[in-house]
C-alpha cells in the first residue's frame, strides 16, 4: 500500500507540474480518481495527504483538495566555520525554560518530543498492564537490566549488523543517561571532547555535568560531521572522546553514508579516541532501509553505542540502553552509584511489545507520519519566512534547522514568538558560542493543524519584522 499511494502521488504531482491541474483548481473527487486510477479510495486519500505535505495541495473543509503550487526552492543551511579552541560548557537553563513553556500549552515547536498521536499508545498500555501483573518480578532492582529486555535489544542489534549478547547490554534511563555514563567511563573532568556543531543540547548538558571541555566540529546538513574538521582537531588537541549522531542528527537531520561512517570509526580507532554514538533517531528514517549504526563498522571495540525508545515508543518511559563494549565494567559501576537500576515495569512492558512484533508494524506508519509532517513544516517555512532563509532537508527524525538571513536574530524571533504562545528553540542552545544566533530549530513531530499553520505563518512575520528592524 505504501508503494502504491506514493506512485499515485507522483502521478498526480506530474499532472500538476505539467499544468493539467492549475493553481487554485479543485482536483476531481476522491471516488472519481479512485475509478480513474484503479486504486482504492484510501490509497487516493493517502496520496492526497502526501501531496498536501509536499505543498502541492490544500485541503478545504467540505470542498475537497485544491492545487497549490509549492513554495520557492529554499537552500540548505551553510556549514559552520571551524573553531579550534576548546571551551568549557556553560549552563543550559534555556533548554529547561523551553520544556517548562511547552507545558503551558504553547504551540509546541521547540522541544524534539513526538506528538502523542504518533505513539503506539494502545499497544504500550496493553503491554504495561501485562507487565504490572508479573507479580514479584516487578519489585526487584533490575540491574543491569531485565534479561528479557536485554535479550530483545540484542536481537534488535543483530538486525543492524551489531552481534551482541544480552550480557553486553546495559539498560539506562533514556539515551541521555547512556551518554553521561559513556563520558564518565572514558574521560576525566577537564578533558576535551569533540562534538558536532550545531549539537543537540542534551549532549552539551551531558558534557557540562561531567565537567568536560568541548571542541565543536562543523557539520553538513546532509552529510554529517566534517571528517576533515575532526582530523584537524585530532592533530591539534588531546581528544578523549567524540560524540556523534550519525543517523538523522539533531538538529540538522543529517545521515552519514556507510562509507563516511567507516571513515569516522577508522579515524577515531587509529587515534585511540572512543566514539560515543547516539542512535536515538536511527529507526525513524523517512525512506529506504534502516541505516546502519557506526557501531556496525567497529572492529576495534572503540564505539560505545547509545540509544533509547524516547523518540519512538514513549518519551515518558525513560527507557534506553547502551553497549559499552570494553568499558562495560566502568559504565556499570557509574550506573549503580548514580541510581542503582532502571525501572523494572517499563523494561518488561517494552520487551513484551517487541516480542509481539508490534514495534516494526508501528514504525512503518510512524515514519510516514514524520516524513509528511516535516515536509509540510518545511513548505510552510519556505512560504512564510524572509528571502535568504535556509532550511535543512532531514532524511529522518522530525526536526528542522532554520538559518535566517544574516543579521536576523533567532533569539529575538524566539522571544517575540513566546510572547504570543509560540515556542521555538533558538540557535544559541546548540553551541557553546554565539555562532548560531541567526538560527532556529523547529519540531516537526506534530500533526498539521490550522493552529500550527497559523503559528508558522506568524513566525515568518516575526522574522520579517526583526529583519526590517535590523536592516
Amino acid at each position: 500500500m505504501g508503494v502504491l499511494y506514493n506512485q499515485v502521488a507522483e502521478q498526480l504531482q506530474g499532472l500538476i507540474r505539467d499544468g493539467v491541474y492549475r493553481e487554485g483548481e479543485r482536483l476531481p473527487g476522491v471516488r472519481v480518481l479512485s475509478r480513474q486510477l484503479g486504486v482504492s479510495i484510501s490509497t487516493v486519500l493517502q496520496a492526497h495527504q502526501t501531496l498536501e505535505a509536499r505543498g502541492y495541495l490544500q485541503a478545504r473543509e467540505r470542498s475537497g483538495y485544491f492545487v497549490r503550487l509549492p513554495a520557492r526552492e529554499i537552500p540548505e543551511p551553510r556549514m559552520a566555520d571551524q573553531r579550534s579552541q576548546p571551551l568549557p560548557v556553560t549552563a543550559r537553563e534555556m533548554a529547561l525554560d523551553l520544556c517548562a513553556d511547552e507545558q503551558k500549552r504553547m504551540v509546541p515547536l521547540a522541544t524534539a518530543i513526538p506528538h502523542a498521536d504518533y505513539l503506539p499508545l494502545r499497544q504500550i498500555q496493553q503491554s504495561t498492564i501485562w507487565a504490572a501483573r508479573r507479580g514479584l518480578e516487578t519489585l526487584d532492582y533490575a540491574f543491569p537490566g531485565k534479561e528479557s529486555f536485554r535479550r530483545q535489544i540484542a536481537q534488535k542489534m543483530a538486525t543492524l549488523g551489531v552481534p551482541v549478547s544480552p550480557d553486553d547490554v546495559l539498560a539506562t534511563n533514556g539515551a541521555q543517561e547512556a551518554i553521561i555514563l559513556a563520558l564518565r567511563a572514558v574521560t576525566q573532568p577537564g578533558d576535551i571532547v569533540a562534538v558536532e556543531s550545531p549539537s543537540f543540547p542534551g549532549i552539551l548538558q551531558a558534557l557540562e555535568v561531567v565537567g568536560l571541555r568541548v571542541i565543536e566540529i562543523p557539520t553538513h546538513p546532509s552529510d554529517g560531521i566534517s571528517l576533515e574538521g575532526l582530523q584537524l582537531a585530532l592533530e591539534q588537541w588531546p581528544l578523549k572522546a567524540c560524540v556523534v549522531v550519525p543517523n538523522h542528527s539533531n538538529p540538522m537531520g543529517a545521515r552519514m553514508t556507510d562509507e563516511r561512517k567507516k571513515q569516522l570509526v577508522s579515524m577515531l580507532a587509529a587515534a585511540n579516541v572512543p566514539l560515543i554514538e547516539d542512535d536515538i533517531y536511527g529507526d525513524l528514517h523517512h525512506s529506504g532501509d534502516r541505516p546502519r549504526p557506526a557501531k556496525a563498522f567497529d572492529r576495534a571495540d572503540n564505539v560505545i553505542y547509545c540509544s533509547s525508545f524516547s523518540k519512538t515508543i514513549s518519551p515518558g518511559l525513560r527507557l534506553g540502553w547502551m553497549i559499552p563494549g570494553r568499558h562495560m565494567a566502568s559504565a556499570r559501576q557509574h550506573k549503580y552509584f548514580v541510581n542503582l537500576a532502571t525501572s523494572t515495569i517499563p523494561q518488561l512492558a517494552v520487551a513484551h511489545f517487541l516480542e509481539q512484533g508490534g514495534y516494526d508494524r508501528y514504525l512503518r506508519g510512524a515514519r510516514q507520519h514524520y516524513r509528511d509532517a516535516t515536509e509540510r513544516l518545511r513548505s510552510a517555512v519556505a512560504r512564510s519566512f524572509p528571502e535568504g532563509t535556509a532550511v535543512s532537508r532531514p532524511q529522518g527524525g522530525f526536526v528542522l534547522w532554520v538559518q535566517l538571513p544574516d543579521g536576523v536574530s533567532g533569539t529575538e524571533v524566539g522571544r517575540r514568538a513566546r510572547a504570543e504562545n509560540i515556542n521555538v528553540a533558538p540557535g544559541l542552545m546548540f553551541s557553546t558560542t554565539r555562532k548560531f544566533e541567526n538560527c532556529l530549530r523547529l519540531n516537526g513531530g506534530n500533526p498539521w493543524t490550522e493552529r500550527l499553520e497559523t503559528a508558522v505563518i506568524r513566525l515568518g512575520s516575526l522574522a520579517h519584522e526583526v529583519q526590517r528592524e535590523s536592516g
